[in-house]
């Protein structure tokens, strides 16, 4: 379960980070550059995800679904096990099992592997993307661009960021991790028209009667 919290939150990422780019296909960082440009205008995102193997056969773990709240830099993540606050300084995780929230405030280092607005935004600097390529996908056209990292130290071998051409939002994204597991993460219900309030990034104890509190900052 340890690793699948990891990879989740790691991948996470993906759906809305951006940073500057290396030797890469300019259209690939253009059509890129454009989709994160819309999340970060959006006063408010919200989406559903599903984290599972990316083979025929299956994989180690079980499907793990998830739904993102993303303003900005500030984002709320609800997943079966946890549940994520960011109010662009402090983060919130309340596990559900043990009953607690850990209290921290992330380095921008830390932040890469649990926000949101981290690894989309790491096609800048951290990988070299190749050429866009078009296919069918659940009946509408797609545009697919692979990206393989700079530093062979980096978690993922290869990403593929799959956007939908009309809409310019993220549909799939297909990653290898650095052990050789091919998993992908399926974006559905996106909706960029929402204006969140601040306080939704916010842990509010009142919530939570009982829950045991660690402040770690």
């Amino acid at each position: 379960m340890k690793t699948i919290r990891s990879t989740i939150l790691t991948l996470s990422i993906l759906l809305v980070s951006v940073a500057s780019f290396a030797q890469s296909s300019t259209e690939s960082k253009a059509i890129l550059d454009k989709a994160s440009q819309l999340f970060e205008q959006s006063e408010g995102v919200k989406l559903s995800f599903t984290l599972s193997p990316d083979n025929p056969n299956g994989g180690a773990f079980e499907p793990q679904e998830g739904v993102a709240f993303v303003k900005g830099n500030k984002f709320k993540l609800d997943m079966p096990y946890s549940t994520t606050w960011f109010d662009g300084i402090t983060q919130w995780v309340l596990l559900n099992d043990a009953n607690e929230v850990n209290i921290s405030n992330p380095t921008p280092q830390e932040l890469v592997s649990i926000s949101p607005l981290g690894l989309l935004n790491m096609y800048k600097t951290e990988y070299v993307l190749k050429k866009p390529t078009q296919r069918n996908y659940n009946g509408k056209t797609i545009t697919e661009i692979e990206m393989t990292p700079i530093k062979k130290s980096q978690d993922f071998m290869s990403l593929t960021i799959s956007l939908d051409n009309k809409t310019n939002s993220v549909v799939m994204i297909r990653f290898t991790t650095r052990d050789g597991n091919k998993n992908k993460l399926t974006i559905s219900n996106y909706n960029s028209n929402n204006k969140f309030t601040n306080d939704l990034f916010r842990f509010n104890k009142n919530n939570h009667p009982g829950v045991e509190i660690i402040d770690l900052r």
